[in-house]
C-alpha cells in the first residue's frame, strides 16, 4: 500500500442463508460484498464501509421479512391447490469497477426470484473519493459542461442509434424518448475506459436485452 490512499485494499465478504418453513426451503439468500481498508484514512474507510453495510442490511431485512413471508404464503397456496412450490431466491453481488487515482467505484446487482417465469435484477452504484470518503456525483465529472445532462443524453442516443441499426429490436421502438425519460444521474460507475451509464431492465429495452450500459469515454473528441 502506498503512503496515500491512491487505491483501497478490498476483501470480499459473504453471507449465505436458507430460510425454511415446515422443514421446506422457502428462500435462498446470499450476498457478496466488499470491505474496504484505507490504512491512512480511517474516517473515509468507515464512511464507505458504513454505506455498503447499510445497503446489505436493508437487503437482508427485505429478504428475511417481506420476501420470506411472501414465499410462505405462496407455499401454502401451492399445497392447498396441489401444484409444486418454486423456492424463492435473493442474491446481492457487488462488483468493483474502478479502484485507483483516489477513486473507488462499484455497483451491486440485486436479483430476486419469486416463482415466476424469470427473476428480476436491479442495479445500484456508488463512487467515492478515497481522500474524503464522500460520494462523488455524476455532474462533478463535467465541471465545464453547463448542460451536462443534455450532453450525455445526446452521446447515449447516438450510441443507441448505432446499436439499433446493427441489431434491430434490441430496444423498444420509442427508445430515444425513453433514454431521456429514464436518465438517472445516480445510475453510473467508473471503469478504466470511461463512465458507464446504465438503464434498468425494461426502462428502454425488453427483458431479453437486460441492463443496458453506455460508456462515455473520458476524452471526448
Amino acid at each position: 500500500m502506498s503512503g496515500s490512499n491512491n487505491f483501497a485494499d478490498i476483501c470480499m465478504c459473504e453471507i449465505e442463508r436458507i430460510f425454511t418453513y415446515n422443514n421446506t426451503a422457502m428462500l435462498s439468500f446470499s450476498v457478496h460484498y466488499p470491505k474496504v481498508t484505507l490504512y491512512h484514512n480511517p474516517i473515509a474507510q468507515n464512511n464507505i464501509n458504513h454505506k455498503i453495510q447499510t445497503q446489505v442490511n436493508r437487503f437482508y431485512h427485505y429478504a428475511s421479512n417481506e420476501l420470506y413471508q411472501l414465499a410462505i404464503s405462496d407455499y401454502k397456496n401451492s399445497i392447498e391447490n396441489g401444484f409444486p412450490f418454486r423456492q424463492y431466491d435473493a442474491t446481492m453481488q457487488y462488483t468493483v469497477t474502478y479502484n485507483r487515482d483516489n477513486l473507488l467505484s462499484l455497483y451491486s446487482d440485486r436479483y430476486t426470484y419469486t416463482g415466476g417465469a424469470h427473476g428480476n435484477t436491479v442495479r445500484a452504484s456508488d463512487t467515492w473519493s478515497l481522500m474524503s470518503g464522500q460520494e462523488i456525483l455524476l455532474k462533478q465529472f463535467f465541471p465545464n459542461v453547463p448542460d451536462y445532462r443534455a450532453f450525455l443524453i445526446d452521446i447515449i442516443t447516438r450510441q443507441a442509434d448505432k446499436r439499433m441499426q446493427e441489431n434491430p429490436g434490441i430496444f423498444f421502438e420509442n427508445y430515444q424518448e425513453l433514454i431521456s425519460q429514464y436518465f438517472n444521474e445516480d445510475q453510473f460507475y467508473l471503469t478504466h475506459l470511461g463512465i458507464d451509464i446504465y438503464y434498468q431492465q425494461y426502462e428502454i429495452a425488453p427483458y431479453s436485452t437486460g441492463i443496458v450500459i453506455f460508456t462515455i469515454p473520458y476524452v471526448q473528441k
